[in-house]
This record gives structure tokens, C-alpha cells and sequence, in this order.
């Protein structure tokens, strides 16, 4: 029978309490365990204080059967990680020989002397066994502390990461870990959680326990988890899945961890179309998003960033009298920038957008997070005015990611209007 393990986490570090570094690792870690069907019942954060980390790990290794202690292995004389372990444990340090032998194989490949500052990152609790570090210096290990399985790993995220596969693979063993969670991950935009939840609830009340139905919000897409336990509930979770495609397949992007831009340039290759873009409020982020997708170049010439009227004019020409009539937050203008952005790139489809991102410049005509978006070939452009009344950096965001969803929209034949247009309309 499978013993699921009570887990507690123990992050360590000055930076973490003075807020220099965001801790990341907790999450990652978290999100690692789901994996097993395991979640962390305690997540406590210290500085780099012997006589608080030693209660702490005193405290949690009595009241866990795993203990995952993140930071604290460096070479530097506030990284106690090691030293405190080993008087918890009351088994004293002693140099082991194979993290010896990793740190020299370290500097060897660096050209590097192991000098003793790094050399202290062998000097490990008598009796623990090593978790190997791909990446860094210091490894990691493991060690048996009042019943409790304590992992002792680096807090640096790059080697974190390529050390959890060996830990949870430790983990499966030693507690007879046989479930696997099953993680469906639909991508979406336009759609808020709360929303979601609630036409669920109201079509679909009599959702299956077996499939556990969970979300991830963030900026700018918001996804939704469909989770098992068995390979028998798979029949039950394609069902749920079909539910969710019937009332928000319009807004699902993809699985996974696709991006809004690369669902574009996956359908712009598809239908072997060019795209480009036209750029004010939003000073190249919808550029940069598409840039970030490997093999963007298939589909995507280029864009412009047109922060100034000026260059509006010059190298979009967007008419000075449109301009000076309707202003650069209008309809008008964003056409014009359609068709400017189509003839200077030679692409098939542009969008374009102009807007006001704050935190001045708003009017009553045009409050703050307006923004004019328009989209289309050379035969038919549509338009859009929205609000987005939000701090700037998440008005930039969101307002390129709804340029690139109609794109998406528009390359994917989907002729339904977002609903989130209807939320967002200013006129």
C-alpha cells in the first residue's frame, strides 16, 4: 500500500527575507510533488540564522516524514545549511569524497583552483547520502534527522530544477509511490476564473470527483488543470474536457504550455500567411512576444513601434489630417496603421494598436485604458475600441496579448466575437 508522505518545506537565505530575490523555488518544488500526488502541508522562509534555522529544522523534521530544505549550500560563511543539519542530527561534519571529487571535476572544467571556500561545500553530515548536481558546485544530500527524510538542495533555481527528477525518483522508491497525477492543461484568453467556475457550476453540476478541476491565473492567459489519479478516470476526464470545449473553445489557445503567440504563428504557417504589426501603446511587446517563439521568422518579417505622431506619419503614413481630426487614439489612426504596417512589411495580416497606458493622459472622451485596436489584410480590416483601466505595465500586456488573439481568431476562421470584447467595449 502506498505511504503518502507528510512533506514541509524550508527555504533559507538573508535575500529571500529582504525581498532581493523572489523565492521561486517553492513553487517549483510544489509544483514537482503534484506530480507524485503530493502537496506540502508547511512552508516556512528564514534568514541565515543558525540559532533559528536549528529550531526550525528541529521543529519540522519532528512533525514531517519529508523535509525539503532549499538554500544554504554555497561556499560562503552565511550558507549553514550543512552545519546546522549536522548538529541537529548530532553527527558532526566530515569531508565526503565524492563531493570531493564533483567540486574538483567543477573547477577542473573551469579552469578554476578549488580554493577552501569552495571546498567547504564538501563538508557534509556524517552518513548522508549525495544528490547529484548536473549544473553547480555544491551538491546536495540527504540524511535521516528524528525519523524524518531530510533533502538538503542548493537554492539556486537552475540547479534545483535539475535535481528534482533524482528526488522524486528517491521519493517513489522509498515510499512506494505508484500514483501519478495526470495533469490536462488547457491554455486560454479572454476568460477570467471566476467566470469559468461559475458556467461549470451551472451547467455542469454534477462534475465528476475523480477528475479535479483546478486554475492558474495569470498575465495575460488563465489556465485550466483537469487532474487524475487513475488510468481508468481518463473516459470521465475526455468528457469533461469536451464540456470545457463547448463553453470556452473559442478562448482555448492550446495545451500546455503554449503561448497566445505561438497558436498564432502555428496557425500562420498552417495557412501560410505573413504577419506584421503596428505598434504605439504597447512600445514592441507584440513584437517581442511573437520574436520569443522559436521559428518566428516563417511568419513574421517584422513590426514598428510608432510611439510619435511623427513617426506615425513618416514611416506607417498615417495621414496628418487623420491625426489632427481623430487623434492618435482612434479608429481612423489604427486603420491607418494596418495599412501602413501591410505595405512597408509586404505581410499578408497586420494588427495595430494605440492607446492610452497611464497613469495620465486620459480625458473624458478617452479615459485611461483606452485603446484602439485594429486587425486585417487588404480587403477587410476590422476594429475595436476597449478599456483597460489598469497600471501600465499590465495594460501593455494584456492589450498585446487580445492583438495577438485576433489574430488568432481571425487566422483560425472563428467569427464569433470574444466575449471579453463585450466586457472591455468603451464604444
Amino acid at each position: 500500500m502506498t505511504n503518502i508522505p507528510r512533506v514541509q518545506l524550508l527555504l533559507t537565505g538573508d535575500e529571500l527575507m529582504s525581498g532581493d530575490t523572489v523565492d521561486s523555488n517553492s513553487a517549483l518544488i510544489a509544483r514537482e510533488l503534484s506530480g507524485l500526488g503530493l502537496t506540502p502541508c508547511r512552508r516556512v522562509t528564514l534568514g541565515d540564522d543558525r540559532q533559528a534555522l536549528a529550531r526550525e529544522m528541529t521543529a519540522l523534521s519532528q512533525d514531517a516524514d519529508v523535509l525539503i530544505v532549499n538554500g544554504g549550500l554555497g561556499p560562503t560563511i552565511d550558507d549553514l545549511t550543512a552545519e546546522v543539519l549536522a548538529e541537529v542530527a548530532g553527527s558532526g561534519l566530515e569531508e565526503h569524497p565524492d563531493a570531493l571529487e564533483h567540486l574538483e571535476r567543477w573547477c577542473k572544467k573551469r579552469k578554476l583552483i578549488l580554493n577552501a571556500a569552495n571546498r567547504k561545500q564538501a563538508m557534509l553530515p556524517k552518513g548522508c547520502t549525495l544528490i547529484p548536481n548536473p549544473v553547480g558546485s555544491a551538491v546536495g544530500f540527504s540524511l535521516v534527522v528524528n525519523d524524518c527524510l531530510v533533502l538538503c538542495t542548493p537554492g539556486v533555481p537552475g540547479e534545483l530544477r535539475a535535481m528534482l527528477p533524482v528526488i522524486l525518483e528517491r521519493l517513489r522508491t522509498i515510499y512506494g509511490i505508484t500514483l501519478q497525477k495526470d495533469v490536462l492543461r488547457l491554455q486560454t484568453f479572454g476568460l477570467g476564473e471566476s467566470t469559468a467556475q461559475q458556467l461549470l457550476m451551472d451547467e455542469h453540476p454534477d462534475w465528476p470527483s475523480e477528475v479535479i478541476l483546478s486554475f492558474r491565473a495569470g498575465a495575460p492567459q488563465l489556465e485550466l488543470k483537469l487532474s487524475i489519479t487513475r488510468a481508468e478516470d481518463r473516459g470521465l476526464r475526455d468528457n469533461c474536457r469536451q464540456w470545457m470545449e463547448s463553453l470556452f473553445g473559442d478562448h482555448i489557445i492550446g495545451e500546455g504550455d503554449t503561448r497566445i503567440a505561438e497558436a498564432v504563428i502555428d496557425l500562420a504557417r498552417k495557412a501560410g500567411v505573413t504577419l506584421s504589426c503596428a505598434e504605439s501603446c504597447t512600445g514592441g511587446m507584440i513584437a517581442s512576444m511573437l520574436t520569443q517563439i522559436s521559428g518566428a521568422s516563417d511568419v513574421f518579417p517584422g513590426g514598428f513601434v510608432t510611439y510619435s505622431n511623427a513617426l506615425k506619419q513618416s514611416v506607417l503614413g498615417v495621414p496628418a489630417s487623420t491625426l489632427e481630426a481623430d487623434g492618435a487614439v482612434s479608429e481612423a489612426t489604427v486603420k491607418a496603421m494596418v495599412a501602413g504596417a501591410l505595405d512597408a512589411s509586404g505581410a499578408d495580416l497586420a494588427v495595430a494598436v494605440s492607446g492610452i497606458a497611464g497613469p495620465g493622459g486620459g480625458s473624458k472622451e478617452k479615459p485611461l485604458g483606452t485603446v484602439w485596436l485594429a486587425w486585417g489584410d487588404r480587403e477587410r480590416v476590422e476594429t475595436v475600441c476597449l478599456c483597460w483601466p489598469v497600471e501600465r505595465v499590465l495594460f501593455q500586456t494584456m492589450v498585446a496579448a487580445a492583438a495577438l488573439d485576433v489574430l488568432r481568431r481571425r487566422l483560425a476562421g472563428i467569427d464569433k466575437q470574444s466575449s471579453y470584447f463585450d466586457q472591455r467595449r468603451l464604444r
